[in-house]
């Protein structure tokens, strides 16, 4: 579609293109840029339309409006065939943005996150949704599990492990007793700030608030440069950012998000003691995913408590060259010294080859959980 206002012819050659000349131009392409984009959020409530007519349900009998798998396709697709001199993952995050005000038309995304406001997990939640997305803030990992039971909200977001200071072991138990299924996952680079409100001077920092987790992944830069202030350990990340908003001598360590959100001064940026510090995030849902051409399964394995019991749990996938991304460990709740092992892996359950290896694994395993096949994260 084009708007009724041409763009302007091309120079002639040998004549300087001008500022006014690029204004105007840049201005015709908006203008197509806005029929077109308003010409696909018509499409997105012709598709509401569609999908209500043809009762294209999930396994939790509502109409299936959000298609991870379909997402992530288009999100590949435009990375692929950016023509620059936007990089495609920038170009990505547009279209994601796009995309999500036009499944807002449909239905809005419901989900539940680990808050308050200001985490890390909303900055996830927000990367993988968009900020048309609706997000409630939860005190703690389990109440999202129970928000998404509940069917409160449609998605939760929770995180799983950081490439510094490993899995998070509550992430990984409240698995064990949930029969929700994994859709999603978002891996997000952490940057940490030090943060102070108007009452604090840098000279004057006495107490530093975080999160334990940001406490240790910025230990080495503390000792450096805080080697007497107090550390202490709260609940979040943004939890200490609201904390020294009106406290005198102390200091926060958050993100971006939470420094916009509370009006915070940066006294120092992106002091993490490792520099490709990042934590995978994931979504979690009630209804499985179909394939999407790229994508991950997540399982849980409870193995019998005998000699070769690993090398059991590994041989089947080793027999079908099956690329494991992840084996942790956690104390099993049937009984003392007992073990489960959560295992992620390249492929997804429908495929014949990942169907062989599970059939395979469950002849040897007491009990065999499938957590989850989703698209492996783009952005």
């Amino acid at each position: 579609m084009s708007d009724s206002k041409e763009s302007p012819a091309p120079q002639a050659a040998g004549k300087a293109v001008t500022l006014d000349d690029l204004r105007q131009r840049i201005d015709a392409i908006d203008n197509e840029l806005l029929n077109l984009i308003s010409e696909r959020a018509g499409c997105a409530q012709q598709v509401a339309e569609v999908k209500l007519a043809a009762g294209d349900v999930g396994e939790d009998g509502q109409v299936q409006f959000y298609r991870p798998e379909r997402e992530a396709q288009v999100l590949r697709r435009i990375m692929a065939n950016n023509p620059g001199p936007l990089k495609g993952e920038e170009m990505a995050r547009l279209f994601r943005e796009i995309m999500s005000a036009c499944l807002a038309l449909e239905q809005p995304i419901r989900l539940a996150y680990l808050g308050p406001e200001g985490t890390f997990t909303q900055q996830a939640a927000l990367k993988h949704f968009g900020d048309s997305a609706v997000t409630k803030p939860m005190a703690a990992i389990d109440e999202v599990f129970r928000e998404v039971e509940a069917g409160a909200v449609q998605y939760g977001v929770v995180p799983v492990e950081n490439s510094t200071e490993g899995v998070i072991n509550h992430t990984l138990d409240s698995f064990m007793g949930s029969q929700l299924k994994i859709s999603g996952e978002v891996v997000l680079r952490i940057h940490h700030h030090l943060l102070v409100g108007p009452n604090t001077r840098r000279e004057k920092i006495s107490r530093i608030y975080s999160h334990a987790q940001s406490l240790a992944q910025c230990r080495k830069w503390l000792d450096a440069h805080f080697p007497h202030a107090e550390r202490i350990a709260v609940s979040s990340n943004a939890e200490a950012a609201r904390q020294v908003r009106t406290e005198w001598h102390s200091a926060a360590i958050a993100g971006d998000m939470a420094a916009k959100l509370y009006e915070l001064e940066k006294v120092e940026e992106k002091i993490e003691d490792s520099p490709d510090n990042s934590t995978r995030f994931l979504i979690i849902g009630d209804s499985s995913v179909p394939a999407s051409g790229d994508d991950k399964t997540s399982i849980v394995v409870a193995m019998r408590n005998q000699p070769g019991a690993l090398h059991d749990l590994l041989a089947p996938f080793h027999r079908h060259q099956i690329d494991l991304t992840r084996v942790e460990t956690r104390p099993s709740r049937s009984g003392a010294w007992n073990y489960v092992f959560f295992i992620d892996f390249r492929g997804h359950r429908d495929d014949p080859l990942i169907t062989a290896t599970l059939e395979e694994l469950r002849q040897c395993a007491a009990d065999v959980k499938v957590l989850g096949s989703y698209p492996v994260g783009v952005l």
